[in-house]
């Protein structure tokens, strides 16, 4: 009886994890093309119309949840098209280590989105999505520009601008964080890196 030639696992564990290593221990840094930010700032700016309108004010909030994973998503694939993978993982180990990065504050945003959500603090949810945010910016950015790092301490600094801010305010101050802020930064990276 013949064996299936085939590709077995437990040949090429030792390789794999020895491979994976050395992919996390290298210095990976990742290139954030300015059309992400443009793209992400646009369905913020959206967001930002879609919720001052009359219609939808009383459902903001869901408007912002849903622009959010919109902004995400749209992110996430400029970014992955900019930086191809190479190997194991298909979007490349530097663009894993930013999410990396990025997942910890945004995740920390989720719960205490649902926490203040049913403790009745939704006045305090823009203020701490542009802060959590500009954190998640910051920390993503020791394997991005220094960019990065200057647009997260601007949401940081919006963010505590907010706090101090009515509710119609603090909507309106998420169109500025969430599409103004991408867009500038997506124009100066375009014109300072070309990308």
């Amino acid at each position: 009886m013949r064996t299936p030639r085939g590709f077995f696992i437990e040949a090429h564990t030792p390789a794999v994890l020895r491979a994976l290593r050395a992919a996390l221990r290298s210095p990976a840094t990742v290139a954030v093309p300015g059309s992400a930010g443009i793209t992400v700032g646009a369905i913020g700016l959206g967001a930002a119309a879609l919720a001052s309108t009359e219609a939808f004010r009383p459902y903001w909030l869901e408007v912002w949840l849903v622009a959010a994973m919109a902004g995400a998503g749209a992110g996430a694939l400029v970014l992955a098209e900019q930086n191809p993978g190479k190997r194991i993982w298909p979007l490349g180990v530097a663009v894993l280590k930013f999410f990396a990065r990025l997942l910890p504050s945004l995740f920390a945003g989720a719960v205490l989105t649902v926490v203040l959500w049913r403790a009745g603090i939704v006045h305090a949810i823009p203020g701490l999505w542009l802060l959590l945010y500009g954190c998640a910016l910051i920390h993503a950015s020791t394997i991005a520009s220094r960019g990065l790092a200057i647009l997260g301490g601007l949401f940081a600094a919006l963010a505590l601008v907010a706090f101090g801010l009515s509710e119609p305010q603090q909507l309106a101050i998420l169109g500025v964080g969430f599409g103004e802020l991408h867009i500038l930064h997506g124009i100066v990276t375009l014109r300072t890196s070309g990308a």
